[in-house]
């Protein structure tokens, strides 16, 4: 019996060593990254994509050394299933297993948008378009559609002025649909419960403040007039005068050409503030968090006109003859 002993204890140290040697080897594999210099990358993986395709081409790419360790590795931390489709940020600097979490984890290339201040939603459907989001069409149809605006919570016809102008960082693949709920959640997580309840104690909607803040977006040149010309509006719906603001003509104007005329102003449409009192329809544009806030907490003034400097700042005025004046100085330059 004892040389049988032996016989196994012999192999059982073998198997041992080469255990242990297999676990060596694959623990510098898993830890050596192809090239330390390497340049990122983007490494795109398919939906139903298998393991075997995915580490050839990773392989191919130059990402991984070897395709058979980088299999063993993926089976032996239990993630053959956790592997993500999308669009990676991947580097011959990055270890096999530092690569690996970053697909098992999901953690896709992420695309910044942009969508400054005061663009109405053809303006950010173009923009979300160049931006490789899918077609400028698709978007104002999404934006405009009924069930979507009420799903989100929002009481009005469309999402104008709700689409949040703030910097996104989106995957690829996000559908429309999800960019457009990001960016109402945005807008719903500024516009405070505290904004809310100073909205009521205004005796206005929210969809009337977007509206003014969307007029004051338009109208501002310079940040600090903001709760100015915002007092402006409020003094002027107070005494039921018409707003007389040329932004909400010039949204009313379909294909404008870049020039108001007598005709425009005379024409009567549910966004001519020289035609029709109190606010417009809706929002003009999506308005930024300090044009809400301008809106809700107006400076207190008894301006009832303004008149623009043409140097991004405006002249307040009380009455009609100091507005006049300053028409005359400051337009016509007499």
């Amino acid at each position: 019996m004892r040389p049988i002993a032996i016989a196994f204890g012999t192999l059982f140290l073998l198997t041992a060593l080469v255990a242990g040697a297999g676990f060596r080897y694959m623990e510098k594999f898993a830890t050596s990254p192809m090239d330390k210099a390497g340049q990122e990358r983007v490494f795109t993986i398919r939906s139903g994509e298998s393991l075997t395709g995915i580490s050839r081409r990773l392989e191919q790419e130059g990402l991984v050394g070897n395709i058979t360790l980088f299999k063993l590795l993926v089976r032996y931390q239990g993630l053959s299933k956790k592997i993500q489709a999308g669009e990676y940020a991947l580097s011959p600097a990055m270890p096999p297993r530092e690569l690996l979490t970053i697909l098992a984890r999901g953690r896709v290339k992420l695309y910044r948008l942009t969508i400054p201040e005061g663009l109405n939603l053809e303006e950010t459907a173009t923009l979300v378009e160049g931006a490789g989001f899918g077609s400028r069409e698709n978007f104002l149809q999404l934006a405009r559609d009924g069930e979507l605006t009420a799903s989100q919570g929002i009481e009005a016809d469309d999402l104008e002025g709700y689409l949040f102008p703030e910097t996104y960082l989106f995957a690829r693949n996000t559908s429309q649909k999800e960019i457009i709920r990001k960016m109402v959640q945005r807008f719903r997580a500024v516009y405070t419960p505290e904004w809310q309840e100073r909205t009521r104690e205004l005796g206005f909607t929210r969809h009337q403040i977007v509206t003014l803040a969307s007029i004051i977006e338009k109208e501002t040149g310079t940040a600090s007039e903001r709760p100015l010309i915002s007092s402006v509006f409020h003094n002027r719906l107070k005494r039921r005068m018409r707003l007389e603001s040329d932004p909400t003509v010039i949204y009313g104007i379909p294909n404008f050409n870049g020039n108001i005329t007598r005709k425009d102003l005379r024409r009567t449409t549910p966004y001519n503030t020289y035609r029709i009192k109190g606010l417009p329809k809706g929002p003009i544009a999506n308005p930024g968090k300090h044009s809400l806030e301008a809106a809700l907490f107006p400076a207190k003034s008894d301006f009832i006109f303004f008149v623009s400097k043409k140097d991004t700042t405006h002249k307040f005025s009380t009455n009609i003859r100091d507005h006049n004046k300053a028409v005359r100085r400051y337009q016509l330059g007499k």
